[in-house]
Formats: structure tokens, sequence, C-alpha cells
């Protein structure tokens, strides 16, 4: 009894255990996998490149290296950015190097959060990856474009995994109840829909956390479901009526916007603290508030946008519950802020006439004459740069002739969308002035032209 207690004690996590060991049980990543997808097509290839797996956490970057290495049946060492050495890693280079000269083949290195490695530690594996004696493959969840060095990422192919979506993680669970030998198979559990969809919707699509929340709700069962007491409890959350993926999550965010809408900031505040109190994902509400702000308040009030921004940031650095705090404040802004929809509409009208009217060339005295040809073609001739004229505006015509006198944004009365429109009314009456000299000065033009023939 002792025996199987302490073999139960160093037992490796749920989520270690039931890591793919095929690609049949990898899920998720459909847009990667199949028929014509860059996996596929590498394993039926035989030909595999150095690559770069880019995605959030608990996405399967580690999995699908570990499965590609296994295909193609190559020396395959794992190192971790934040514990291994870079003395380690050169002895394996060295090996790699010998293991290539023998055997004509190279070596996998899988480094895991290449990102935490400096330019210097990065570029230590140019030669080897250029001499085809080690293939890299790197996992991060940081844009690889500002994390990895150019020289390595121009000999690599980056690949983007996606957040686990609720039919994967479905996926996930069902067979870690039913894995007999990994997972939890031989305690013959159930678990109810809604515990389901309880760790599925906090999850935020990683398999891991869905994963470890099974198996703790699991060992707090004490029947034979898991239900959502258990998963509640797991979570140390109590679950209110919200489900991230179903309705009621658009419910609630549809609450908040219309009464951010609507100026009222009591409302506002209450369905903000709605879905904190039912585990939204904070950044998820953040994006909707500066939605709210471009969409809503518009250049009524443009700081509204740079709050909404400055808030999801201070969230970003300070996290849960100090960054809530910076919602709450972006929330109270908006919902006082005069309001405005006439950016929304404006680029909406722009955006019908863009999709629905026929292709409209940009006129020639738009264009670049960066060449020779261009120039003799009529790019760039007739165009008035604005500085060279005292009001720094001309008659110009810049929209396409069929859109001429086309009118999109037409400010408000409200906020600066007021000042906006006295610009705008300025502007007009400087361009009226300019025609009606233009049209002045036209005929009196025309008799020197006569003269001179």
């Amino acid at each position: 009894m002792d025996d199987k207690k302490e073999k139960k004690q160093v037992q490796p996590p749920l989520a270690e255990r039931m890591r793919p060991r095929s690609f049949a049980r990898f899920y998720g990543q459909e847009h990667l996998l199949g028929k014509g997808r860059i996996i596929t097509e590498l394993m039926e290839s035989g030909h595999l490149v150095s690559l770069i797996f880019w995605g959030p956490p608990g996405s399967g970057k580690t999995t699908l290296g570990y499965l590609l290495a296994q295909h193609f049946n190559l020396p395959c060492l794992f190192f971790s950015a934040v514990l291994a050495s870079l003395k380690e890693i050169k002895e394996f280079m060295a090996q790699a190097e010998s293991h290539k000269k023998l055997y004509g083949q190279p070596s996998i290195l899988f480094i895991d959060e290449i990102h935490r490695f400096n330019k210097a530690q990065q570029g230590a594996f140019l030669p080897y990856v250029e001499r085809g004696e080690i293939i890299l493959f790197g996992s991060t969840t940081e844009n690889p474009s500002f994390e990895v060095i150019a020289p390595l990422l121009s000999r690599t192919k980056v690949l983007v995994l996606q957040p686990l979506d609720e039919v994967a993680l479905n996926r996930v669970i069902d067979d870690a109840l039913q894995d007999e030998e990994n997972g939890l198979g031989q305690l013959r559990l159930t678990i109810s829909p809604e515990a389901k969809r309880m760790i599925i919707s906090q999850a935020d699509g990683d398999a891991r956390r869905a994963l470890n929340t099974l198996e703790l709700a699991a060992n707090l069962a004490h029947g034979t479901e898991i239900g959502l007491k258990e998963v509640e409890e797991a979570l140390q959350k109590k679950t209110l009526l919200y489900d991230k993926d179903g309705e009621e999550h658009y419910n609630l965010l549809s609450a908040l916007h219309k009464s951010l809408r609507n100026s009222d900031v009591d409302a506002s505040l209450y369905w903000l603290a709605r879905m904190l109190a039912a585990g939204e994902d904070p950044l998820v509400i953040a994006r909707r508030l500066v939605r709210f702000a471009a969409e809503d308040v518009g250049l009524a009030d443009p700081m509204a946008l740079n709050l909404a921004l400055a808030a999801k940031d201070v969230y970003d650095f300070l996290g849960s519950p100090e960054g809530e705090l910076a919602l709450a404040e972006a929330v109270i802004y908006l919902a006082t802020a005069p309001k405005s929809n006439r950016v929304y509409v404006a680029f909406e009208a722009a955006m019908k006439d863009a999709r629905n009217g026929p292709y409209e060339p940009v006129p020639l005295h738009l264009r670049n004459p960066v060449t020779s040809l261009m120039k003799s073609l009529g790019y760039g001739q007739g165009y008035e740069y604005a500085h060279d004229h005292p009001e720094k505006t001309s008659i110009m015509e810049t929209m396409p002739p069929r859109f001429r006198g086309r009118r999109y944004y037409r400010p408000g009365e409200f906020g600066l969308e007021k000042e906006i429109k006295k610009r705008l009314e300025w502007w007009e009456r400087i361009k009226e002035k300019l025609k009606q000299e233009a049209k002045l000065t036209a005929p009196s033009e025309n008799k020197e032209e006569k003269k001179s023939d």
C-alpha cells in the first residue's frame, strides 16, 4: 500500500502524461495539419527544415516538435532557454557535428522559450544551422519578429499555433477521462456538461490548464461524476451564470457596451464587475472598451481611445486584481465622455464604396514617379504640393473621378467634433475662395495663350 502511495506521489501531472504521442491525438491546429498543409507536406516530402513554433501556452508547440522529431527518427535534445547553459548546448552541437559526419544525418535541437536567449546566444546556432548539422526547433509565446535575430529568422520557418477551440478542448478532456494507461480512465469518472463547460471557459484555449483543472477536480470528486462544485473548488472560483463561449458572454458584453453608449456610469460599472466576477478574461473586456472608444466616442473625445489603450496596457503590466482598477477607470471615463459615432458611420460609407464600387485607379497626378518610365507616362504630372501654397492647400482633386464630391465624414455637435466641424468649414471656405480665384484668372490666361499663338 505504501509503495502504491509513493508511486502516486511521483506520478507526472496529467497534462504531461496526456501529451499526444501521435498526430491522431494532436488537436486544434488543423491549419497546419491535413492534406496540403505545411506539416503534412514536410512529412510527405521527407525534408525537414528549422522551425519556430509561435503560439500561446498550452497550444501544442513542444508536442508538435516532439512528434516531428519522432516521425523523422532523428536524434533530438530538448533544452529550456530558462534552465540550460550555452555550454551544454554547444556540447550537443559538437555531438551533432560528429553525428552528421558519421551518418550524414542532422540532429534536432529543440529550444523551449527561445526568445529568452539574447542575440549573441541565438547567433551561436547560425553556423550549425547553415551547415545542416542541426535542425533548430524553437518555441516561443512572443512575436519572433521582435525576439529572434533576423539571420536566424531568415533560416527558419515560423509556424503560428492558435489557442485550442472548444471542440479541441472537449476532445482533450474526453481523452483524459477515457485513457486508462496515462489518463483517468481507471477511475471510471464522468463529467457533467456544466462542469466541462466551466473547465473549457476558464482554460482560455490552453490544454495544459484544462487538464490541470480536470485532474484536481477528479481528486476532489467523491462519487463517479465530476460536477460543477468540484470544478469550482479546483479553480477556487464560483461560476456565475456565464459561459465565455456561449450566449451569456455576448449578452454581458452587449449590456456593458450599451450602458456605456447610454452614458450610464453605474450600470457600466456593474456589468464590468459581473464579467470580472464570472471569470471573463479582462483583456477581452479591454478590447471591447477600445472598440467602444473608437466606435461610440470617436473624435468627440480622442483621449478616450488613448485611455482605453492605456487601461489595456496597465492590466497587462499589473494583472489581476490590481489591473482591474484601470479597466474601471476607463469604463467611468467612457461612460461620461461625449459620444459620437460619426467616424464609424463615415468609415462604413467609405468601405461600402470601396467594396461595391468598380475599381478606381489612382489618378496619375497622385502617383509617385519613382522611375523615368513612370515620369514619361505622366505619373506625378499636375501634382500640387500643399506646403508651396500660402493657404497650405490647393484645389487639386484627390478623389477618383467617380467619387468626387462624396462626403463621408460629417462631424457632430459634441466635444471636439464641434471644433473639427469649424475646421472643415474653414478649409471649405479656403478652397471655395481658391476656386473662385482660379475662375477669374482662367480667361486672361487663355487670352495670353492666343496672343502667343
